[in-house]
């Protein structure tokens, strides 16, 4: 039974290991242009490089296409963050969902106005 009962506990810890954080929220609030925020607004050209501080935001290079699903609506003294994915020639963030400052990009092409105001959710800044 304790061989048991330690098999169970390690295999426990495994899985609490591999799940990540929830990390503090950047805003209450975010515009989309859909009710579930997964149609893509717009399409944006990184005007210069970004190093992401922790592992809500994503690395941009200058140059790099963004596609963005997400504009966070600011608060306070917060900046104004969006939420989208890198595409381009840096294969290494490709795919990879976070947030970067709004005054990183320059809007190319807009797909769908984002006027759904819609609740952020603990998920939203959940980091692996």
């Amino acid at each position: 039974m304790a061989r048991i009962l330690l098999l169970f506990l390690l295999g426990l810890t495994g899985v609490c290991s591999g799940h990540g954080v929830f990390m503090d929220r950047l805003a209450s609030k975010k515009l989309c242009a859909d009710d579930e925020c997964v149609y893509t607004i717009s399409l944006a050209r990184a005007q210069e490089d970004y190093n992401a501080p922790d592992c809500r935001f994503i690395n941009v290079k200058k140059g790099q296409q963004i596609y963005i699903y997400s504009k966070l609506v600011k608060e306070n003294e917060a900046g104004e963050f969006w939420a989208g994915s890198v595409y381009g020639d840096h294969q290494a963030e490709m795919g990879i969902v976070g947030y970067f400052p709004s005054s990183l990009v320059k809007e190319q092409h807009v797909y769908q106005e984002a006027t759904k105001e819609v609740p952020t959710t603990d998920i939203d800044f959940f980091c692996e």
